[in-house]
């Protein structure tokens, strides 16, 4: 490794078998001082600093006592939850396997298995107050298709939601850029008082992921009720 291109930049001196992209990405990871300051606070990963972000801005967690983490790996996310809420009762889950931590239920499956939602409930002891969802589709290249997939999980987890969530609770899931469409965005808004898109400021630049933060969700009685005389 070598210092240049800039003040305090770390430049990756090239290495046989190391293709341009790793070496950019293993640049960027040097330089970035979310990773810098998520291995200087002992976070997993620097993806814990946009759950704090779009906290500080929504407040979602402050009142939240059962938490479901959806696509939990590496598990910044609920090291975060298990931080701010030592009491609150944490479940996730993801394809990946996750190192165990401290007051959380992991559980390594696939959300998508119809198995899925009941262990998570059965596992929390209740209904959650809170769901996150950071799930995406692993990437084919084509941008199109990135984001259907991307946004196939995300629909499926606000159902869950909707399914599952205690009245007056939230949903935090991820998206890609331009947000969630409108349908999506049209049934949250008939599920929840508010919802909300945002890019925290921890997302690079480059990167095309957003997250949509509903909350104050209404209750399954929320659904529009037929018209008289149907």
């Amino acid at each position: 490794m070598s210092r240049g291109g800039g003040r305090g930049f770390t430049r990756v001196r090239t290495a046989r078998g190391r293709t341009a992209q790793s070496q950019r990405w293993l640049e960027r990871q040097l330089n970035d001082p979310y990773v810098k300051r998520a291995k200087a606070e002992g976070y997993r990963s620097r993806a814990a600093y946009k759950l704090i972000e779009l906290d500080e801005k929504f407040g979602f967690l402050k009142s939240a006592k059962r938490v479901i983490d959806l696509g939990i790996a590496p598990g910044g996310w609920t090291q975060v939850v298990r931080k701010q809420l030592p009491k609150a009762a944490v479940v996730g889950i993801d394809l990946l396997p996750v190192d165990p931590i401290e007051g959380a239920t992991i559980f390594q499956m696939d959300f998508m298995d119809d198995a899925a939602p009941e262990r998570l409930i059965e596992a929390l002891g209740g209904a959650p107050d809170l769901i996150l969802s950071d799930m995406a589709a692993n990437t084919v290249g084509h941008p199109q298709t990135d984001a259907l997939r991307t946004m196939g999980l995300v629909e499926t987890a606000l159902d869950f939601a909707i399914q599952t969530l205690a009245p007056g609770g939230a949903f935090v899931g991820k998206v890609f850029a331009g947000g969630a469409d409108s349908q999506l965005v049209a049934e949250m808004k008939r599920n929840f008082a508010t919802v909300k898109h945002a890019k925290p400021p921890a997302s690079r630049k480059g990167s095309v992921e957003w997250f949509v933060v509903a909350q104050g969700f209404k209750g399954r009685a929320a659904a529009p009720e037929a018209p008289a005389g149907e």
